[in-house]
């Protein structure tokens, strides 16, 4: 029997039951989706799935932009269609390039939040410094800002990957990735206040190749170093929430209004490789170092 769009919509949707076990609500808005994809095709007059073209798709996809839906409606409807292709073609009903032939929508991205740098001076002065705990905590939050760090590269910071006289770190990033990231002379003399009075007491006589301790000596968690930095972002007058991610953020708007260049912030960031170890030993970071220096707001 010939196929039509009808019957392998239909058929589509018992594969999605059957096969996939999707949830009834799941199951009503793939049908719903692809309702009014099933009405464009009728009025160019396709009825058999083999015979859907590019164009077809185009049209439909116009006529989703023309109706004024946000983005994320219009990729919801786009997906339903793109699976319905992918199963057209799997069971011989449909070609393999018109299924990849639909394209996503480009998504707005939210815009990160980003702290003044009022905000950030009145954050990093929160803790309490007279005691190892807030020693700790100012260091860490001078590097967070300073370097712009992931919260697992500053939670899993080792001795071996701080170099204090250098004023910079090689952390290992996503995917393994090293990069070398300065972070300035007021984290570094905020870590120099932390490594001789504040870890040596935390420890207490034990050992850790974490720069970062716990009370008890061990490596401080991402969680712990979360909950700690709400607690300072409150005592600072900050409303807004405030994650380890914020600071990240901070770090690479404060560089970018400071005149740092684009690629400088992506190598910074992560985003892309400066170096691996090997090859940093090779390469002059002098300009690296003036450069932050120079554009940062607490590189000096």
């Amino acid at each position: 029997m010939k196929q039509t769009i009808d019957s392998s919509v239909d058929a589509f949707l018992d594969y999605l039951v059957v096969e996939k076990g999707l949830m009834p609500n799941t199951i009503h808005a793939y049908a719903r989706d692809l309702r009014s994809y099933l009405e464009t095709l009728e009025e160019i007059s396709i009825t058999d799935p083999k015979k859907i073209t590019d164009e077809a798709i185009e049209l439909f996809a116009v006529r989703l932009s023309r109706r004024g839906l946000a983005p994320a409606s219009r990729a919801r409807k786009l997906s339903a269609l793109r699976h319905f292709h992918k199963f057209l073609a799997r069971e011989g009903w449909g070609s393999e390039r018109v299924a990849r032939e639909v394209v996503r929508p480009k998504l707005a991205r939210r815009m990160p939040s980003v702290l003044s740098l009022t905000q950030i001076e009145s954050l990093i002065e929160q803790p309490d410094t007279s005691t190892p705990l807030g020693l700790r905590d100012r260091a860490m939050l001078e590097l967070a800002y300073g370097a712009g760090l992931r919260v697992t590269e500053l939670c899993g910071l080792t001795v071996e990957e701080l170099r204090l006289d250098q004023e910079i770190v090689v952390v290992r990033g996503k995917g393994g990735k090293q990069r070398v990231v300065p972070f300035g002379r007021q984290a570094a003399r905020a870590l120099a206040r932390y490594l001789d009075g504040g870890r040596p007491r935390l420890l207490d006589g034990r050992i850790s190749r974490h720069v970062f301790v716990n009370a008890r000596g061990g490596g401080i968690s991402r969680v712990g170093f979360f909950k700690n930095l709400k607690a300072h972002a409150i005592a600072a007058g900050i409303v807004r929430r405030v994650s380890p991610h914020v600071l990240r953020h901070s770090f690479a708007t404060h560089l970018l209004e400071g005149g740092a260049d684009l690629r400088l912030v992506q190598e910074l960031l992560g985003h892309a490789d400066i170096a691996t170890t090997q090859v940093y030993t090779h390469v002059d970071t002098r300009h690296i170092l003036e450069a932050h220096r120079t554009f940062h707001p607490r590189g000096r």
